[in-house]
């Protein structure tokens, strides 16, 4: 973990960033500063260099390998407890790769600079395209640990405000991950009846 921020703001919800663009040079400096907003508002200011570092070299990557003018996607979000980067285009053939770039050389430097500042890289194949996408550690506790801390309090707090606690941890988890939580909700509802009704001819 690289600073208290992250463990301050363990409960917030950060929901994805998600912006399209064209690949241009131009468009790289504002897709750093939005990255830094985000990055701000979810408490995670300590990953601002980073994150723009690599949001500015995949772009770059885009820009170089398959060509100025794609359209292409960003996309800054939780996987976990990991910060996740992902730049989409539609070129499934230019697949980024590091390389042992010369000292004197101009390029080739992108995805090494990637995989020095992040925890894991890598790139998935789409019908339409491909994702490459990178990852950091936050050192943020995960949903599953946040919810056994909870647990934990059941004996301090009284039953009913423990459990709505636990329920939204659970609901965080549900929305993070694109769980529709009403359906899931529903369903959880349908099979506490079923189980209330089995339970009351024991």
């Amino acid at each position: 973990m690289k600073g208290p921020e992250a463990t301050l703001n363990a409960d917030m919800v950060r929901s994805p960033y998600v912006v399209k663009f064209t690949a241009l040079e131009e468009e790289v400096a504002a897709l750093r500063r939005e990255v830094r907003t985000h990055l701000e508002d979810w408490g995670l200011r300590c990953f601002v260099d980073e994150a723009q570092l690599c949001v500015s070299e995949l772009v770059a990557n885009v820009i170089t390998h398959v060509g100025a003018g794609t359209p292409t996607t960003l996309s800054v979000l939780m996987n976990g407890t990991f910060l996740r980067i992902e730049v989409r285009d539609p070129d499934s053939r230019a697949l980024p790769t590091l390389v042992a770039a010369d000292v004197e050389a101009e390029g080739g430097r992108g995805m090494a600079l990637v995989a020095a500042v992040t925890d894991r890289w890598g790139v998935s194949l789409l019908g339409d395209g491909k994702v490459t996408w990178c990852e950091l550690a936050t050192g943020l506790p995960s949903p599953g640990e946040r919810v056994g801390r909870r647990v934990g309090l059941v004996g301090a707090l009284k039953g009913e405000e423990a459990a709505i606690h636990i329920i939204t941890d659970l609901l965080h988890w549900l929305s993070a991950h694109g769980r529709d939580v009403d359906e899931v909700l529903d369903r959880a509802q349908v099979r506490f009846e079923a189980e209330a009704h089995l339970a009351s001819w024991d």
